[in-house]
Order: C-alpha cells, then sequence, then structure tokens
C-alpha cells in the first residue's frame, strides 16, 4: 500500500444504560481510525486525483474493513455502520473525500456486511484533537432511525496539518430504548393527515 500510514487507532464503546434505563442488551459501537499523510499536500492545486484512488485506496479499504469487522467480533454482529475523513490545515476538504467517496474504498465494507444502504459519512477539515463524528445507519435500511447513530471520537496528535484522518465505524445494534418511529411511519400518518 502507498499510503503513508503514522496509526491506526481503534476506539470501543459499549451503552449499558440510557436515560436512567438499562438494558439487556448493550449495543457496542467501534471506530478504526488511520491516519495517513495526505498525498496531494505540498504539490500546489491538483487537478486530477484519481492516480493516488486507483493505487491506493481499495488496499486502505480492505485493511480497515478486516480490522473493523475482527474488532466487533465478525461481519454479521454490524447492524450500523458509517464513515468519516478529517484532512489537516494544509490540505482541501477534497483531499478527504477521495478517499472516503470512492468505490474502491466503500465497496469492502458494503460487500463485508452484504449492506443495502448507502455509507452515511462525514467530512471535513480539522486539527490535532478535533471531534471525529461518524455518523451510522441501519446498513440495510435507510429509514429505520433506532439505528441512525452518531460514533464520536478523537485522536490527541491527529491530523496533523499534512495528514488525513480516515475512519470507519459500526455498531451491532441502533440506540436504546428508541421511540420516535421510522420514516415509513411517518409517511403513513402524514398521508392519512392529508386525507382527512
Amino acid at each position: 500500500m502507498s499510503f503513508e500510514i503514522r496509526k491506526i487507532v481503534s476506539y470501543v464503546e459499549e451503552t449499558l444504560i440510557e436515560g436512567g434505563k438499562a438494558t439487556d442488551t448493550p449495543v457496542t459501537m467501534v471506530g478504526l481510525a488511520v491516519v495517513m499523510k495526505n498525498p496531494w499536500v505540498g504539490n500546489g492545486f491538483v487537478e486530477d486525483l484519481k492516480p493516488q484512488i486507483r493505487a491506493n485506496c481499495s488496499d486502505l479499504g480492505a485493511m480497515m474493513v478486516e480490522r473493523l469487522v475482527k474488532l466487533i467480533g465478525g461481519a454479521e454482529k454490524i447492524e450500523a455502520y458509517g464513515k468519516a475523513a478529517v484532512v489537516g490545515a494544509d490540505g482541501e476538504i477534497e483531499h478527504a473525500s477521495a478517499v472516503i467517496h470512492t468505490l474502491r474504498f466503500g465497496n469492502h465494507y458494503r460487500e463485508a456486511v452484504k449492506a443495502k444502504s448507502y455509507l452515511s459519512f462525514t467530512n471535513k477539515r480539522g486539527g490535532p484533537g478535533t471531534s471525529i463524528q461518524i455518523p451510522m445507519m441501519h446498513k440495510d435500511d435507510e429509514g429505520l432511525r433506532s439505528h441512525y447513530i452518531t460514533l464520536e471520537m478523537q485522536i490527541e496528535d491527529a491530523p496533523r496539518a499534512d495528514e488525513i484522518v480516515v475512519v470507519l465505524g459500526c455498531a451491532d445494534g441502533g440506540r436504546l430504548h428508541p421511540r420516535i418511529g421510522n420514516r415509513y411511519i411517518d409517511l403513513e400518518e402524514l398521508a392519512a393527515e392529508k386525507a382527512q
């Protein structure tokens, strides 16, 4: 793999109580971050980002998915998923997007978990210690609001100005005690209201 990786960081969070109410089934969220040198920094405005994408994004995606799946205990446990990227101050948001918004990167994840939904995402600029949010949704159903969850993490020394932090997130369930319904219930209710 040609991307220069400085470190790989993992984060695991298990929620047992929400709103003062315990659950019989805790929800585990996992984040896996790669801190890499931004390959486009220092080259002025790069018109064509695709050579680096074609050469490196597939290998990066495959490696990250393999590690993430191991952390949560198997692809079959993943119900919700998402991705994020944070570019350092010397880079462009487009550099972060170039890594994560390509099928060469994302298809490894979708195929591993047999997903139907698109990967929800964030991409932004930030400095060392910036908050990294990985929004997630159900891997098979974009309208299932119980799985609209966000994993938040940070890396104290990343991204440096010439780096990109690339992150994959997953969860083995949705929010504890979901009770706002879903998109389909809303559509039915709105249709019923219009019919009155």
